[in-house]
């Protein structure tokens, strides 16, 4: 935190829990007033002067506003809980050189992780069984090299990537579209928990007790990206969100890598779609590396490439595409019965999964 008295960082958490006051009204008012307690205190005129609505001006003297800024400040008191300001020392560089750069950012962890050489990973929330093993194994040997892992707390790719880097002992950022004190999902509260018990962060812009909310999700991913050095999108629909982020992603000078699929899977055609505008088609971690060669403060990193397929004969129809257990009997001209036994055998040994009544083969 910068050196501020205990009014203005009141004054700055008020500020920021009004309804519609984003990040460049944020940086319109405070250019018209030397701080956050006088443009707090200023007449509703001098607010409307400046192009802000009525909405953001009328509720920051209300004693709503002024209850969620105390608990704020009883959240900031805990251990590891920080704010990071727009003018603090400590606020990370790359995001700051965003035109909409967050304001405050809300930390669980360590906030110094986010100076860090950073990776962000994402994908879709509805994974295929082979695209979880893609990024844990991408995740694991970037984390394990000196990257910080930064993606998103979703289902799917995304906390995969985060296990990933977990299981090398590495450090992870989780990004969330709630308030930290609102986690989301449920499924992932476990998650994030061990995300800080071993060393990463937890990081939100918005008001601690905010809730899920569609809107704020897009939102999140620009921070997402605009954390890292480059964003790897290792599975995705057309229609997924992380193509946003990748957008994003794009427009703000960093690097898009994509992992290529099956031209069966839809959850390939978004990767396919990205490395036609010109995302770094990815199947090794060199591929990434090879881009970010100036980061000598890194440690050697294991070159991964994709995890490869086990060559068992059933397995064979699989590694192009999911198919139902009568399909796969048809590819390999197996009685149904006997391919279920063999099926059975596989699933046990971690070679094949079945997710929504087709088979995929799990990469090693």
């Amino acid at each position: 935190m910068p050196a501020i008295s205990p009014a203005e960082l009141e004054a700055r958490l008020r500020l920021h829990l009004l309804p519609e006051l984003g990040p460049r009204r944020w940086q319109r008012l405070l250019s018209a007033f030397p701080d956050a307690s006088s443009a707090l205190s200023a007449p509703a005129g001098a607010w409307r002067a400046l192009g802000l609505p009525a909405s953001c001006a009328e509720p920051r003297r209300s004693a709503a506003i002024r209850e969620r800024a105390s608990a704020a400040l009883a959240w900031l008191e805990q251990t590891d809980h920080h704010l990071l300001c727009w003018d603090d020392p400590g606020y990370p560089a790359l995001l700051g050189e965003l035109p909409d750069a967050p304001p405050l950012l809300f930390v669980s962890g360590d906030p110094a992780l986010l100076e860090l050489p950073q990776l962000a990973m994402v994908g879709s929330r509805r994974a295929s069984r082979p695209g979880l093993d893609n990024a844990q194994a991408f995740a694991r040997s970037l984390a394990g090299g000196g990257f910080v892992i930064t993606s998103g707390l979703a289902l799917g790719i995304d906390g995969a990537a985060h296990q990933g880097a977990l299981d090398a002992r590495g450090k992870t950022i989780a990004v969330l579209g709630t308030g930290l004190q609102r986690l989301y999902p449920q499924r992932h509260v476990r998650l994030a928990a061990a995300i800080v018990e071993a060393g990463g962060a937890l990081v939100s812009e918005l008001p601690l007790d905010c809730p899920p909310q569609a809107g704020n999700f897009p939102r999140r991913n620009r921070i997402i990206s605009g954390l890292s050095l480059g964003v790897l999108v290792v599975e995705a629909s057309l229609s997924s969100g992380s193509l946003i982020t990748a957008r994003l992603a794009a427009e703000q000078g960093r690097e898009v890598y994509a992992i290529p699929g099956s031209i069966h899977h839809p959850g390939a055609r978004g990767c396919h779609q990205l490395i036609r505008q010109g995302a770094t088609l990815v199947e090794s971690v060199e591929d990434i590396l090879d881009a970010l060669r100036g980061w000598q403060q890194l440690a050697p990193v294991e070159v991964t490439t994709l995890p490869q397929m086990a060559t068992h004969p059933v397995l064979a129809p699989l590694h192009a595409a999911p198919l139902s257990s009568e399909a796969l009997a048809a590819a390999v001209g197996l009685p149904l019965s006997q391919l279920l036994a063999q099926l059975t055998e596989l699933e046990l040994d971690g070679l094949v999964a079945n997710e929504n009544g087709l088979w995929c083969a799990r990469r090693h």
